[in-house]
């Protein structure tokens, strides 16, 4: 009998541990990732100049900059995952990191099912075309084009909004690819990706054939819910210091050569 009353005592207490601890990771994300003394934060790796990897193999980037920054005034270091982009909006579903910071620009959708920090960076998205194709001037002009993108990514959904197909691709280097090739029409993407890519491949037959008129807004996407408003509080508290002290505006001089901290 003793050793049933205390074998059901460890019982007890292995539960109450256990409820404790998920206690902590879903009531207040911010104070598991303190006590972990880890930010795990996901991103491609494949996506100049935002998240990618130097000639040393080194994993570099506006946004990896960016979530060190914000993982040092947690008082935490950070920990990247990559993944391709389509995987990661799942990933963060299911728990296996804290935080997306990878270009993440905000619509109405995402909105409805994730918690946004406020945006970081400010930005257009550019139709990217063959040198030598004029067949699309505007953003109209996109009805019935062949385009290719991430699947879940918001240029994706711009390019359907207007009418193309969307074909569906793992990463940017992939899409130049098709569209270099002529085996799709266009691409949408950010309007600095496109520089950027210039700057590493001057004799890339390419070019903006229009911008679309709306602003994109970008910004840290985290999971919904009470358990983690302590952390939104505490990444916009971080990403309002480094706006403030200049951090933002270098960082973005040093990868894109423009500041996209700052709205027009």
């Amino acid at each position: 009998m003793k050793q049933k009353f205390i074998s059901v005592l460890l019982t007890v207490a292995l539960c109450a541990a256990l409820l404790c601890a998920c206690g902590k990771q879903e009531g207040d994300l911010l104070a598991a990732i303190q006590e972990r003394g880890e930010l795990i934060v996901a991103m491609e790796g494949t996506w100049s100049p935002w998240t990618y990897h130097d000639e040393s193999g080194a994993l570099v980037g506006y946004d990896v900059e960016v979530a060190q920054g914000i993982a040092e005034k947690l008082g935490v270091t950070a920990a990247f995952v990559e993944g391709e982009f389509n995987g990661l909006l799942a990933g963060l579903d299911a728990g296996r990191y804290d935080m997306i910071v990878n270009g993440v620009d905000i619509d109405e959708g995402r909105k409805e099912k994730y918690d946004f920090s406020e945006p970081y960076a400010y930005g257009r998205t550019a139709v990217i075309v063959r040198a030598d194709d004029d067949s699309i001037q505007t953003m109209e002009d996109l009805n019935g084009k062949q385009t290719a993108n991430t699947i879940e990514s918001t240029y994706a959904a711009v390019a359907q909004k207007y009418g193309a197909e969307v074909t569906g691709v793992d990463d940017l280097n992939q899409t130049f690819e098709l569209l270099l090739s002529g085996r799709i029409d266009a691409t949408l993407n950010a309007e600095v990706s496109y520089y950027d890519y210039l700057r590493a491949h001057p004799d890339a037959e390419l070019k903006i054939a229009c911008l679309d008129p709306e602003n994109t807004l970008t910004a840290i996407p985290m999971r919904k819910g009470e358990g983690s408003a302590n952390l939104v509080q505490a990444v916009n508290g971080a990403l309002a210091e480094m706006a403030a002290d200049g951090t933002l505006s270098a960082l973005s001089e040093k990868y894109f050569g423009t500041d996209i901290s700052k709205a027009d």
